[in-house]
Parts: C-alpha cells; structure tokens; sequence
C-alpha cells in the first residue's frame, strides 16, 4: 500500500485543550504568516474538561489566573466544566480557530529528519480509520499530563469479589444511578472533593475514605474586589487583569508563607474547616496532615459544599487503610468496615509523557528520561520542539501562556538568523553542572507524580535548564531570555 501523502505545516499542534488552544490563538495572533494544525484525538476540543464527566466536575484553579490572560473571565472564580467548555469555545469562534482543528486525529509516531528538516507525524483518524500523515518544521507538544483514556486504580485484595460496582471518576459511567445508595470516595484530593459535596445529598451517605489527609482551602465562590468593580462599571477587560494580578499576588504570599510560616497557614486553613463543622469539631486525624502545607496541592472548597455535607450528616470522612475488599464493602486495617454498593476510585491518575507517542530522533528511538530541559519547555537533543508543563502552584494557564510566547519570539528569531532547526545543548561551562529530578521531591510529591519521575527528563542546577515551576521567576525570565547565550544551537 502505497504510503499517505502528507500535509505539510509550519507548526504542527499537538491536543486542543487548554493549552492547544492557546498556543493556536497566540500564533495567529503573533505569526500571522505561519501555517498551523491542530491535532486533537478526542472528537471536541477541550481536553480535560471533556474527558471528565463525573458528578461537579468543575476547575480547582481560579478562572481569572486559569483563563486566557487575553480573554476576560466574567463568571464565578471556580467554574464546572460545562462553563469551561463554553468560554474556550467563545476563543475558537471569535478568533477563527475551527479552521485549523482536526477532531479524532490520533499519533502514533512522531520522527524527526534532519536530513529533511521536519517532523512527520503519522495519524490515525478516529471516524473512519484512515491512515494520514503531517509533516511540519516545529511541533509543539500541548497534549497535557496524563493519560485520558483511564485513570489510575490501585490494586486491593478481593476486588473481583465486591458485588457493587467499581468506578473511577475518568471513566464515569453515565447510566450509574446512586440514588439512595451507600458510596465509598477512595481519595481526598480535588476529585474527591467535588465529587462528594455532588453526590452526597442523593445519596444513603458518602464516605470519603483516605489513608492520609489532605489540606482544604474553604473559600467563598465569588471574588469581593472583582465585585466591587463591576458594581463601578470598570470594564471587564480591566477587572480580568486587576484581579488576576490580586489573586497572583495572594497566592504568592499563601507559598511564601507556607515555607516559612507553615503553622500559620495550617491553622488558618483550619479555621475555614471550623467556620461550618464548629469549633469544638474535631479536626485529627482527618483534616491535620503530616506534611506541610503545598508541599501537595491545597484542595479548593467552593463555598466550603463539602463540609456542608458532612455537617448535614450526608457524607462522613474515614481515615484509615484498605484491608481488602468484601462481597459487599471494604474491610479496613484498624477493623471496622464500610459498607458500599458503589466505590468510587478517586485515586488519581497515570503520567502521559509526551503523549506516550513513540518519538524518533534520526532513526534512533527517543529516550525522554536522558535529556535535560531547557527551561522546563525544551529538551536536550531534540530539534524544533517544545512541550507545555503547566504549573503545579499556580493554574496550568500561565505557563502555557509564557511558553507561547517564548515558541512564537523562538520563530521570530529563528527567521532573522535564517536557521531552520534549533536545538538545546549543553554548554561546555555546564559540563559540570549536576542533574536534578524534573521536580524536586521534597518541594512537591504528588503520587502520579513520583510513579513516573523515572519517565521524566532532569533539570540542571542553573539557568537555562532551571524548571523553577515558580511564575514569579518565570513571568521575568522566560520572556527575557537570550536566545543566543549557546544553550540553543542553530542551524
């Protein structure tokens, strides 16, 4: 059979979510002349928010910092998927963007020639099968982190016995009924969190089940200076970026604090737990962990719902390991038991590195692990391409929109040295620079995150191969970086 022909583009876009839709948006906007594709596997953009459809699916970042810094944010702070969804579709319309979106393009492989120059991308599409094949000069990885197509369940002992049902919130069933039913949440992260407050007042009770608690940030859904500022009918334009740089601001001093002052902060994030569950509530062993807080990622409580439910008696907080599993609940270590007839696994999700695309540089397979990051975008011996790793303190938005820039200035000056293929390298003054882990362990160690850290590149212990996940540092670097201080080599 005869091979497919390809399409060629300048940039070729890897995923249509958040990010995806960004970097189109930014180069439209700032290479006008440049030819773009967007390749999403899914059949609509959006990414995560299509992906996830359990009970109050909504963001557990802000929507002024989250959303586009070029597209004012006129609803709640903490917004469902359904909003997120609409206000990304509001970008692909006004900006013209459908155009360039191909739905149901999966990858299989991506190769890099230097012979030739480019990347070919070979493509499956979804709806019919067809083999296809894109061929473009720069490809920029915005696909996310994780693996969309299932989430990750631990293993327990007499799981195939349990005669309820085992759900995980990435793939959420849309038949499942729990009306009346008695439900166990293994997890108290994010997820857990939306989902019980969502669930609990249908259900028989809610159980959030957790071997080790996390820190809950209780906080109205609403933003007192955004407000007051359409009550003086300031323009939203000016409301999106005051209040953007407030909540930046705040949360800047909430991680300062967090390193040097973390009882301070611990205490005031109990106290937003006691404001509904009373002061005589006691907050051990399920709401006090053991490490400081943000060194794991505060969970939002809009409005505080999910201490609402437990203070109605609807859902209830069990803090304690997994036995195994019954025919009709879970036995747990300290032996009690919880009946179930539904549990849902809220326990997180498995790292997608770069997609998990098989990569070919030249022939030679791509081992990801062995290269060092070139400011956390760009890795060592990898020509014409950059991957989108949002932040972990601050909303994914603000780096995807930091990266977009520095691809579109990285085009720009790639025109005026008249090169066609860049490529980080290390400089003979970083021969001795030590390698670190692409994050550091003991500054954030989510479990997805340190399952797969053996998949991922390691940073350097100087600039440019810093991968700081600090926006303050970033916002002034990145932009300011010099493009030909020798760490990107140009041909």
């Amino acid at each position: 059979m005869a091979a497919p022909e390809a399409e060629h583009f300048d940039v070729l876009i890897i995923g249509a979510g958040i990010s995806g839709i960004g970097g189109a948006y930014h180069l439209r906007d700032q290479r006008p002349d440049t030819s773009f594709v967007v390749l999403e596997a899914m059949e609509a953009f959006g990414g995560t928010w299509r992906t996830h459809t359990f009970p109050g699916i909504r963001s557990d970042s802000d929507l002024y910092t989250f959303g586009y810094r070029f597209k004012p944010w006129t609803g709640p702070p903490i917004a469902t998927a359904e909003e997120i969804l609409a206000y990304m579709g509001e970008v692909i319309d006004e900006n013209d963007l459908d155009r360039h979106i191909r739905y149901r393009h999966s990858i299989t492989s991506a190769t890099w020639s230097s012979e030739e120059r480019r990347w070919t991308l070979e493509v499956t599409r979804g709806d019919t099968g067809e083999e296809l094949r894109f061929t473009g000069n720069f490809l920029w990885m915005c696909q996310g982190y994780y693996r969309h197509a299932e989430g990750y369940t631990p293993e327990w002992d007499g799981m195939d016995r349990f005669g309820g049902e085992i759900v995980h919130p990435q793939t959420w069933p849309d038949d499942l009924d729990y009306a009346g039913r008695q439900v166990v949440v293994i997890g108290s992260g994010a997820t857990a969190a939306t989902l019980i407050p969502a669930m609990a007042a249908d259900c028989g009770h809610v159980t959030m089940l957790q071997r080790s608690p996390t820190y809950f940030y209780a906080r109205p859904n609403s933003h007192e200076l955004a407000d007051t500022l359409r009550e003086l009918d300031v323009p939203e334009e000016w409301i999106h970026e005051i209040v953007r740089r407030k909540i930046l601001h705040d949360q800047e001093q909430i991680v300062q604090a967090s390193k040097h002052f973390p009882d301070l902060v611990r205490e005031e994030l109990f106290n937003g737990i006691r404001e509904v569950l009373g002061e005589d509530y006691e907050l051990s062993p399920h709401f006090t962990p053991s490490y400081r807080p943000w060194r794991q990622r505060l969970a939002l409580i809009p409005n505080g719902d999910l201490f609402h439910a437990i203070a109605d008696g609807d859902a209830s907080v069990v803090t304690d390991e997994i036995e195994s599993f019954t025919e009709t609940g879970i036995a747990l270590a300290s032996g009690d038991y919880l009946d179930a007839d539904i549990v849902v696994t809220a326990t997180g999700f498995d790292l997608s590195v770069l997609g998990d695309i098989p990569f070919t540089i030249d022939g030679e397979p791509l081992d990801f692990a062995s290269t060092v990051g070139y400011r956390g975008m760009m890795f060592t011996g990898i020509p014409n391409m950059a991957w989108v790793f949002g932040y972990f303190r601050a909303s994914w938005t603000l780096r995807a929109d930091l990266i977009a820039d520095f691809v579109c200035r990285l085009l720009h000056h790639m025109d005026e040295r008249g090169a066609t293929v860049v490529t980080p390298a290390l400089r003979p003054e970083d021969a001795d620079m030590d390698l670190l882990p692409w994050v550091d362990p003991e500054d954030f160690n989510p479990g997805y995150l340190m399952r797969s850290m053996h998949l991922l590149p390691r940073q350097g212990a100087n600039q440019p191969w810093r991968h700081t996940q600090d926006y303050w540092a970033d916002r002034d670097d990145i932009p300011d970086a010099d493009l030909d201080d020798g760490a990107l080599v140009y041909d």
